[in-house]
């Protein structure tokens, strides 16, 4: 048995790993949440004062709040950091990373990044480890770390809880139980942090070599909710007609997983009907994936992530068949603050039906497959992507370039299981195009360097334009199928490389209900509906919420001096008493000197285009 002292100073408990593990430290550390930070940074900064010692981490999402050092975003974040993001404090060695400042004896590898911060920060680029979820143990085993640290929660009785990350830790810690690997593990518990229960969730103090306890109660990082457009909705109401009473659901985080959740709790409470009523577009739900009504057996989630959208849907009764007298199974969480808060506040027979268990039951079939099969009937998984091609791969994680924007994680791990899962489909999502630079992109395109997932594995694809079910299909079936979904604007240019490339005759034209895939159509369906922007609430005041739109239309237009002259002219016809709130919200009510003044017209213009839209 491993008893560790309990200790309340983390530079002592940083001085004891050194003298334990050194000179060379390989450090597993948890994904997102699970990063005990006062622990991590007394390390970081122990070793960085003694250059003969070597620390390397390997670990993944590394939390922080978005950069916010000048201009609009300055403005606009720098008041309201704290409220929306929380109180977290970034590790130390990201700080250092980003600020090209880590020091040589100590290195930073990553298997997922958080989405988009790490593009253009090289030394990340370098060592960032391609590996979908379910191999990330293996490449933490063959890596054979002699430290693994971790954020715990107390549970009533006392007992250490893995809560936010039974992911891969719950596996590391059964082989060094196995003799497999033979490491150190410290834990710093976390009183936000709330606990929950699973059959490899709770561990002894026995299993603790050193705990840090009564640390600072730092912030548990707030994932903030982005506003679920009309694109965003049309996806989730068309998903939401595609998820089989008494089947599984898997679904992530975002706008799009929001808007899923939206969509199925209304079709559960009936208004599905009306809310897809009058829909213009050709590309139809394909009538044998085609479900309707409520969910009277209900449905059982089994996912890498549990995310808010998932824990809505259970409180309002949709998730709820059980499976081992679980309605949930996930791996690990992070979300808003809000969520944490429901999470603590479950009533005990709730809490229960919640477990939390590894990626390796989450995220495959092997051990006990036969049972996986029997609970994960009727699946959907549902994913987000970047991109698509118009022969159906899929891009999720990587620039044309190469640049790492985030990782793979768990994606092709339930593409593979949903070809390997009787009645399964994998549904990937995505919105037809994209604003970049100011420029309008279509997010269909005929080919990308780099696939996430393969062709090969292509099943249905979603946009705000319709569903192609790709499984199966000749390749001009698939173009078809693809050209239905995409955006009009770009819908010659796609048929005229298909052309190209022999995959359609050279006599395809487009028929001509394929051709209304427009905005305009979009806004003349949805825009009546009255679809909320957030449909589980925000920490964004009503002001900010008005600027969210706005400060979106004036970042597109700054890369580009035309079309920013533009708002600046606009700017200045606008009168200042309608967006009173706005200006005072971005201290722009009292501008003082020429570059003050510029950023307020521009702002006004924004809002005046924002308010016509």
């Amino acid at each position: 048995m491993r008893v560790g002292p309990v200790l309340a100073d983390a530079d002592a408990i940083a001085e004891a790993l050194i003298a334990r593990c050194g000179p060379e430290i390989r450090l597993a550390l948890p994904l997102g949440l699970g990063k005990p930070v006062t622990l991590v940074d007394a390390l970081t900064r122990s070793v960085a004062r003694q250059p003969d010692i070597r620390l390397s981490i390997v670990t993944a999402l590394t939390l922080e709040p978005p950069e916010a050092e000048a201009g609009m975003a300055k403005r606009f974040l720098g008041p309201a950091r704290t409220r929306l993001f929380g109180d977290y404090p970034v590790p130390e060695y990201a700080r250092l990373l980003r600020a090209g400042q880590l020091p040589a004896n100590i290195e930073v590898a990553e298997f997922f990044m958080l989405a988009g911060r790490w593009l253009g920060v090289e030394q990340a680029q370098r060592h960032y480890i391609a590996s979908n979820y379910t191999h990330a143990l293996e490449v933490v085993r063959r890596w054979q770390p002699n430290l693994v640290l971790q954020l715990l929660a107390e549970e009533p009785d006392g007992a250490l809880n893995l809560s936010c990350n039974t992911d891969i830790t719950a596996d590391l810690l059964r082989d060094r139980e196995a003799g497999r690997l033979d490491f150190i593990l410290a834990g710093e518990t976390n009183a936000h942090l709330p606990a929950l229960p699973g059959p490899s969730a709770t561990i002894s103090g026995a299993e603790l070599d050193y705990l840090l306890r009564d640390p600072p109660d730092f912030d548990l990082f707030s994932v903030v909710k982005r506003p679920v457009g009309l694109a965003e909705h049309a996806i989730g109401l068309q998903v939401a007609g595609m998820i089989r009473d008494g089947g599984t659901l898997q679904i992530g985080i975002g706008a799009i997983g929001d808007a899923v959740a939206h969509a199925l709790i209304a079709r559960h409470e009936g208004r599905l009907d009306a809310m897809t009523s009058g829909r213009p577009f050709a590309a139809r739900l394909p009538a044998d994936l085609a479900e309707r009504g409520a969910f009277d057996t209900g449905l059982y989630c089994v996912t890498e992530m549990l995310v808010d959208g998932l824990l809505h849907l259970f409180e309002a009764g949709v998730i709820r068949r059980e499976v081992e007298g679980a309605a949930i199974h996930a791996g690990f969480f992070v979300d808003c603050r809000d969520f944490y808060q429901r999470l603590a506040s479950l009533p005990p027979e709730a809490r229960a039906r919640l477990q939390m268990v590894p990626v390796s039951f989450t995220n495959q079939l092997y051990g006990d497959e036969s049972a996986k099969r029997a609970a994960r009937r009727d699946a959907r998984f549902v994913n987000s992507a970047m991109k698509a091609t118009l022969l159906g791969g899929i891009v999720s994680d990587a620039t044309s370039d190469g640049r790492e924007v985030s990782g793979i994680g768990g994606q092709f791990n339930f593409i593979e299981q949903a070809f390997a899962l009787d009645g399964a489909r994998a549904i990937i999502t995505l919105p037809a195009t994209r604003e970049s630079g100011g420029e309008v992109r279509s997010n269909i395109v005929w080919e990308h360097p780099h696939e996430s997932v393969p062709r090969a594995y292509r099943d249905v694809v979603v946009t705000e334009y319709g569903v192609a079910d790709l499984r199966g299909r000749r390749d001009e079936e698939v173009v078809r199928a693809m050209l239905r979904v995409a955006d009009s604007r770009f819908q010659p240019d796609l048929v005229a490389q298909a052309k190209k490339a022999g995959k359609l005759p050279d006599d395809f034209t487009l028929p001509e209900d394929w051709t209304r895939n427009t905005p305009e159509a979009l806004a003349a369906w949805l825009g009546p509906k009255a679809l909320p922007d957030f449909p589980f609430g925000t920490d964004f005041t009503p002001v900010e919420q008005r600027l969210l739109p706005a400060l979106d239309r004036l970042s597109q237009a700054q890369a580009s001096r035309r079309a920013l002259a533009g708002l600046i002219w606009e700017g200045l016809r606008a009168d200042p008493k309608r967006h009173a709130g706005a200006l005072d919200r971005m201290a722009l009510d009292r501008p003082a000197g020429l570059k003050d003044r510029l950023e307020r017209w521009a702002l006004l213009g924004a809002l005046e285009r924002t308010d016509r839209a």
